[in-house]
């Protein structure tokens, strides 16, 4: 217990030996520039090399090729874009030579083998082309829309026509099943074997009279259209 005591008393001490020996510390005096007295040029502390300081000051980070790498094209050229004229480079270096230049007009020509305005000629058939299709497709939904109301009335005709047909048939088959119970002359069942074979015979009778009837209508319409053209 007293050597905490003890501890914490040190502690105080020092700290306040600390504050008073900061308290009393004494400030120089201000002093007048002399030009007589010769001033030390205060060092570099940044410990950079030299290249990374030029790098710094956005210059050439390198006066002189220090390795073989320096003197491609294709590190002179980046120095060259990227810090200008003051990379005492020739900007010449970053023009291409007549090999290079030679063998790019080949590639070219073999890549892109057609010229900037005939590439634009072909792009614009292409839009044209494209322009004229969607304009053709338009004026054929407006065609078949103006005919969408006739399609409408021809469709209704035609299912108003099987309806009319069905109903014409069933009633029909009404009427045989009536008239064979009706030659019996007592209620027959439909699966007996006599009513089965006298349907079959009315049917037959029935379809040969509606043939007959068909042909007589299209005698009279052939003999009214050859009175027509006569006339």
């Amino acid at each position: 217990m007293n050597f905490h005591k003890l501890n914490i008393t040190a502690g105080i001490s020092i700290r306040c030996l600390k504050y008073s020996t900061n308290a009393t510390k004494p400030e120089l005096p201000a002093s007048f520039v002399n030009d007589n007295v010769e001033y030390e040029i205060s060092r570099d502390k940044s410990g950079l090399r030299r290249q990374h300081k030029n790098i710094l000051h956005e210059t050439n980070p390198y006066s002189e090729a220090h390795s073989w790498i320096h003197l491609t094209e294709k590190y002179q050229r980046g120095v060259y874009g990227k810090y200008g004229a003051k990379s005492n480079i020739s900007p010449q270096i970053c023009f291409g030579t007549k090999s290079e230049i030679a063998a790019a007009k080949k590639f070219q020509t073999i890549t892109q083998p057609k010229t900037i305005q005939q590439m634009i000629e072909t792009a614009r058939a292409a839009k044209a082309a494209k322009l004229a299709a969607v304009v053709e497709r338009e004026d054929g939904i407006a065609k078949k829309l103006e005919k969408l109301e006739q399609w409408k009335a021809d469709l209704n005709a035609k299912v108003a026509k099987r309806e009319a047909d069905a109903a014409a048939a069933i009633a029909r088959k009404e009427r045989l099943i009536e008239e064979v119970r009706r030659h019996f002359g007592f209620k027959v069942d439909t699966r007996d074997e006599r009513f089965k074979e006298m349907l079959e015979q009315k049917e037959k009778e029935d379809k040969r009279k509606q043939k007959e009837a068909k042909r007589k209508v299209k005698e009279e319409k052939m003999m009214a259209k050859l009175v027509k053209q006569t006339s």
